[in-house]
C-alpha cells in the first residue's frame, strides 16, 4: 500500500488505477493484466517497476494476455527491510500465474528480472517448473557476473555501508545515475520523476541495500543460471541496448561467445532501458522473434 503522503505524477496515478493488489506470503504485491491470447509475463529490473513496460503494453496486449508484477521491494509492492532472494521473486511469478490460472506463458525480462527469468528456466530444465515457459526475450541485464559492470553506487549499496548510504540517496543523485546509463536519447522529465517516485514510495530507499544483494546471488547461482540458458529447449533471444555502460557491449560479446545458439539483436544508440528508450525498435525485435523462432506457439 502506498504512503498516504506520496503525491504521484498523473501518469503514475493512472498506472496505479489500472492494477490491483495480491496478498501472498504476508505481503501485498501490485500487479496488472491486459489483453487476451497466449499469456506473456513481464519481469522488470532494478530499481524500477513494471511501469517500465508502459510503452510496450498497448501493442503487446493486442497479441497476448499480458501479466506484470512489481516484485517485492519494488514499485507499489511492499518494501520490507528483509533479506531479499531472487528465487523468492521467481516463486512469486509462479504463484501469481497459478492464481490466475496460467499454465504456460512467454517471458520478457530486463535487468534484475533477467536473473529471475534464468531461475524460472532452470526450474523448467530440471522438470520443477510450475509454469511451462514457451519462449524468453531478455533485455539488458547481468546475465553473467563476469560481463556485468555495476555503477559505483551499486557497489557501495552492496557493501557493508549500504544501509547507511541508502537513506541519503536523493532525487538529484538518482537522476544522475539514470542519465549515465541512458543512450543517445535522454530520459524525459516524466520518466525521471516517475522512476524516482516508484523507487522511493513506501520508503523504498531503506530496501535498496538488501535488494542489491542480488549481485552476490548471481555469483552463487552463476553455473545454474548459465545452464538455464545454455540447456534450454525453448526459443531465447537477447535484445540489448549496446550503449549501456553496465550491460551493453560487454554482455553482447559474452553472450555471443558463450551462447551462440541464441540470436542477439543489437540496438545501437540505446542504453540500459531499451523498452523506455526505443520501444518501437524493441517491439520490432520481439515480433520478429515471435514470428520466426517461436512461430505458431504464439499465434495458437
Amino acid at each position: 500500500m502506498m504512503d498516504s503522503q506520496t503525491q504521484l505524477i498523473p501518469e503514475l496515478q493512472h498506472w496505479h488505477s489500472q492494477g490491483q493488489y495480491w496478498s501472498w506470503q504476508g505481503h501485498r504485491w501490485f500487479y496488472g493484466e491486459q489483453g487476451q491470447g497466449p499469456a506473456l509475463v513481464l519481469i522488470h529490473g532494478f530499481p524500477s517497476a513494471c511501469w517500465d513496460w508502459q510503452y510496450l503494453l498497448p501493442t503487446l496486449n493486442q497479441r497476448f494476455r499480458v501479466v506484470y508484477l512489481d516484485m517485492l521491494g519494488f514499485g507499489f509492492s511492499d518494501k520490507p527491510v528483509v533479506a531479499y532472494d531472487l528465487c523468492q521473486q521467481a516463486d512469486a511469478f509462479e504463484a501469481l500465474c497459478q492464481q490466475l490460472g496460467i499454465e504456460e506463458a512467454h517471458l520478457i525480462a530486463h535487468d534484475y528480472g533477467d536473473s529471475v527469468a534464468q531461475e524460472l528456466l532452470a526450474r523448467q530444465n530440471g522438470g520443477e517448473a510450475k509454469v511451462r515457459w514457451r519462449s524468453a526475450a531478455l533485455l539488458n541485464g547481468g546475465l553473467f557476473p563476469d560481463a556485468h559492470q555495476p555503477l559505483l553506487i551499486q557497489k557501495l549499496l552492496a557493501s557493508g555501508i549500504g544501509p547507511y548510504i541508502a537513506p541519503l540517496i536523493g532525487e538529484a543523485a538518482f537522476r544522475r545515475s539514470l542519465n549515465k546509463i541512458w543512450g543517445k536519447q535522454p530520459p524525459s522529465e516524466t520518466e525521471l520523476t516517475g522512476l524516482w517516485q516508484l523507487m522511493s514510495v513506501n520508503q523504498g530507499q531503506r530496501a535498496l541495500p538488501y535488494l542489491i544483494r542480488y549481485m552476490h546471488q548471481r555469483r552463487v547461482h552463476q553455473q545454474r543460471w548459465f545452464d538455464a540458458l545454455d540447456q534450454s529447449q525453448i526459443p531465447i533471444t537477447l535484445i540489448d541496448g549496446v550503449d549501456d555502460p553496465i550491460s551493453g557491449h560487454s554482455l553482447v560479446n559474452y553472450f555471443a561467445d558463450h551462447l551462440p545458439q541464441h540470436p542477439i539483436v543489437r540496438l545501437n544508440g540505446v542504453g540500459h532501458y531499451p523498452q523506455l528508450e526505443a520501444p518501437e525498435r524493441v517491439l520490432d525485435a520481439l515480433n520478429q522473434f515471435w514470428d520466426t523462432a517461436v512461430g505458431a506457439e504464439v499465434t495458437e
